[in-house]
């Protein structure tokens, strides 16, 4: 399990990561958003044991974070730190062995990676020949070769279709299955609300939300009406105390309330229409986030 408890960065006068505290349980999933600047990263560094924070302390399985620690840690960077003029093989080596792994075990691990992502082929090619997607495969190959007890993705599906997505799902999910704990940062919220069951932003390198995914959703009142229909009174569900905005979505129209008491209302004024959709929907993540981060803005 790692523990962040209380720990505050400055750089000079600037405060970077303000009295931050967070848990990640064995085969947990954790969420960390914030803006950029928002002290994510040096976070992320000071987890790593590359930057010693100014107080607080972080543990991983109870133990301060050293050298001797730092090999049970996998990090996914957002920009790419492949030595592009190696091979796969070579990368992957490389990686392996400054994890204290032989290499009879790299190579075994890697063939069985590179099958996982169907790229069985690519193990004699070199680096900049592959694809941003593929070399995005590769990254997350070297960071996770050596089976780690906790592993850091910072947007991890950067330069992946749709298909390599849930290749690359798959993996993170067999790794939680293993006991690894998990520690996700997209800008993506669709991923961080299927990945996440808990999470934090951050705004100025202070924790303005926390907790489970479904908690703060519940905790965030307003919710979305979505509606399908014929000759639906639009004008008049405007009216409603509490309609904060309607707005057209494709075939549908989402009505936005301040509260779950608000539907019922909407209800009354559309029952005897031909509606084909009626639907009171949680607040996505993304509205939430946008909603959070701009009243501390403000």
């Amino acid at each position: 399990m790692l523990q962040v408890k209380n720990i505050t960065k400055y750089y000079g006068d600037y405060k970077a990561v303000d009295n931050l505290s967070f848990e990640v349980k064995d085969g947990e999933i954790f969420g960390l958003l914030g803006e950029n600047g928002a002290g994510k990263t040096t976070t992320f560094r000071i987890i790593l044991g590359l930057l010693e924070q100014t107080e607080g302390e972080v543990l991983l399985d109870g133990k301060h974070i050293d050298y001797s620690l730092t090999d049970k840690i996998g990090y996914v960077t957002e920009e790419r730190s492949l030595l592009t003029k190696m091979t796969v093989k070579e990368q992957i080596l490389f990686y392996g062995i400054l994890k204290g792994m032989k290499e009879e075990k790299i190579e075994k691990e890697l063939k069985k990676w590179l099958h996982d992502f169907e790229i069985e082929d690519y193990e004699n090619r070199k680096i900049k020949e592959l694809s941003k997607g593929n070399q995005q495969k590769i990254q997350f190959i070297s960071a996770v070769i050596h089976h780690p007890k906790l592993l850091i993705l910072d947007e991890p599906f950067t330069g992946l279709d749709p298909i390599n997505v849930e290749l690359m799902k798959k993996a993170i999910y067999q790794l939680q299955k293993e006991g690894c704990s998990i520690i996700f940062s997209s800008h993506q919220m669709e991923h961080i609300e299927n990945f996440c069951e808990k999470l934090i932003i951050l705004v100025k390198g202070k924790a303005i939300v926390d907790g489970y995914v479904k908690d703060v959703k519940k905790e965030y009142k307003k919710k979305n009406v979505a509606l399908r229909g014929e000759k639906l009174p639009l004008e008049e569900i405007k009216k409603i105390k509490g309609v904060l905005s309607v707005e057209k979505q494709k075939e549908e129209y989402i009505v936005k309330i301040e509260d779950e008491t608000i539907a019922p209302k909407i209800f009354n004024k559309v029952k005897t229409c031909n509606i084909t959709k009626y639907d009171v929907e949680e607040p996505t993540l993304n509205e939430i986030f946008i909603a959070k981060v701009g009243e501390v803005r403000e």
